[in-house]
């Protein structure tokens, strides 16, 4: 296998950290490093005494992003994968993710088959967003026709997941990516903070580097949190993301009319949606950042 540079972001992840880590520390041609992003609960001292970790210090949490650049700048590796903390991979699935950029140069990033705890597929296949399926997810028509693909972005259809291919995007849970390609490009966007940091990596690696995003199910990853909806108090992140990136990658015209679709969305789900006066109280502070048009709301 040829080396690979695993970067952990660690921020309040005390919970899953270890076991992420441990699955991969010591072994052959990977170097595990674990980012603090200046973490309150300190979560990084749940792996110190692993072996071949590196822990980086940030002075600051600057966002997913933030941690995810320092984490690959500090390695040399040819490979470098993204996981998450709460994302548990082996070291033979870090091999077979590896094989399929090697098999592939035309191939920057790649991802794996991820299950829910439950082991259930975590659909992490997607589709690049259009304003059909903007307008169509504010209105719950992807609830209507879940499978249909100008509904949603997700790909919703189980046998897509037993076959490796090139894709548009993948969940940045669990990303393999070649180093040339994230020079390349710059890195991640550090303008997210978190939040669709994932599809505007895929993006510019397929339009500036030239490179394919592909998925490969030889490789298994569970991720915990996969299975969960946003915590109510990040909806406004999600919003504010969504609205960055349409201003990122449309023009002036179409920007305008996601960032309608995208209000349109949460001022519905003020009203309708499911998950309690919490989330309804998220989803109208998320339609105050689109009101707003602030793309670089940041959590208090």
């Amino acid at each position: 296998m040829r080396s690979v540079d695993v970067v952990v972001v660690a921020y309040n992840s005390r919970e899953h950290l270890r076991a992420c880590v441990a699955r991969l520390s010591g072994a052959p041609g990977l170097t595990v490093i674990v980012v603090d992003n200046s973490c309150p609960q300190r979560s990084f001292e749940v792996v110190e005494d692993l072996p071949g970790v590196q822990v980086i210090h940030m002075p600051n949490n600057g966002g997913f992003s933030y941690g995810c650049n320092a984490g690959w700048r500090a390695g040399s590796s040819e490979y470098v994968l993204f996981l998450n903390p709460d994302a548990l991979l082996g070291v033979e699935d870090v091999e077979h993710l590896a094989r399929a950029l090697d098999m592939d140069p035309g191939v920057g990033l790649v991802g794996p088959r991820t299950l829910n705890e439950d082991g259930s597929i975590n659909f992490t296949i997607r589709r690049f967003p259009s304003l059909v399926s903007t307008y169509a997810q504010a209105l719950f028509l992807h609830r209507i026709a879940p499978r249909a693909g100008w509904v949603d972005e997700v790909v919703r259809d189980p046998q897509a997941y037993e076959r490796p291919g090139r894709v548009d995007w993948l969940s940045g849970s669990c990303l393999l990516a070649r180093r040339s390609a994230l020079e390349g490009i710059g890195g991640l966007d550090e303008a997210f903070f978190f939040y669709s940091e994932d599809i505007d990596l895929c993006r510019r690696i397929q339009r500036d580097a030239g490179l394919a995003v592909a998925y490969f199910p030889d490789a298994t990853c569970v991720h915990a949190g996969g299975g969960s909806r946003p915590r109510a108090q990040l909806l406004p992140m999600l919003a504010a993301s969504r609205l960055r990136y349409a201003r990122r990658h449309r023009g002036r015209v179409g920007s305008v009319l996601e960032r309608l679709g995208i209000g349109l969305g949460e001022g519905v789900r003020t009203i309708f949606g499911r998950g309690g006066s919490s989330y309804r109280r998220g989803h109208l502070q998320a339609l105050g950042v689109i009101i707003r048009g602030n793309d670089a709301y940041r959590p208090r």
